[in-house]
């Protein structure tokens, strides 16, 4: 029981080693994609311990070794072992980023004229093809008038791609768009969605600010439901 306010999962990365796995055959602008989406992810997890009061090192126990009944001490110990995870998911990552960049410069020839130098080095980090849009995995249900969704734009019938940081790949049956939205609140959250108007389906990015002092149920005041 004394050691019931520490993670009892494993610390390690969320996915296969990076040096020798999954990431380490992406582009420059996917790398740095990944990082965004971790570090997206990792804010909205810290506002989940914010939420309840405590920190990485805060005792879940009450001084005569009991649970303490104020907090959800398993979502505050899920919630740290998924930060440890992605701090050791970082911390990799920025190996491959910085390996990335050295490789760039260091082929960079000293002969090169420095305009030349400068031009090059934006196509060679970045990529040359459009970003590929991911599936959707929510569809907009219903929208409250007056609510934060419907100040972003969102409407009935509008087809989710990525809410933050969540996506088809991650979204674990919408449970990780609850934690973005409780993570951010009052802060801005995109949205990418897939809209039908007739036969000119639009691709829209929304800003979303969740919030509870908007007069109604919930930070959104929407209904979403998994496709």
């Amino acid at each position: 029981m004394s050691n019931l306010h520490a993670p009892t999962v494993p610390s390690g990365p969320t996915t296969a080693p990076i040096a020798n796995g999954g990431t380490s055959y992406l582009s420059f602008n996917e790398l740095q994609r990944r990082k965004d989406d971790i570090e997206g992810e990792l804010k909205a997890l810290s506002g989940v311990l914010d939420s309840h009061g405590v920190d990485m090192n805060t005792n879940l126990l009450t001084p005569d070794g009991f649970p303490r009944a104020d907090i959800d001490v398993a979502q505050i110990r899920t919630t740290r072992a998924r930060i440890i995870y992605l701090k050791n998911d970082f911390k990799e990552l920025m190996v491959i980023i910085e390996k990335r960049l050295h490789e760039h410069f260091a082929s960079l020839t000293d002969d090169d004229e420095p305009a030349v130098a400068i031009e090059a080095a934006q196509p060679t980090l970045r990529d040359s093809v459009p970003e590929p849009l991911g599936p959707v995995f929510a569809k907009v249900n219903t929208v409250v008038d007056n609510s934060p969704a419907a100040t972003a734009g969102l409407q009935p019938g509008d087809l989710i791609r990525t809410f933050g940081y969540v996506s088809a790949s991650n979204h674990n049956n919408l449970k990780k768009v609850a934690e973005c939205v409780q993570g951010n609140e009052g802060q801005n959250v995109l949205v990418k969605i897939l809209r039908s108007t007739g036969t000119h389906p639009q691709e829209l990015q929304l800003t979303l600010t969740p919030s509870r002092n908007w007069g109604g149920r919930g930070l959104l005041g929407c209904h979403i439901l998994p496709i």
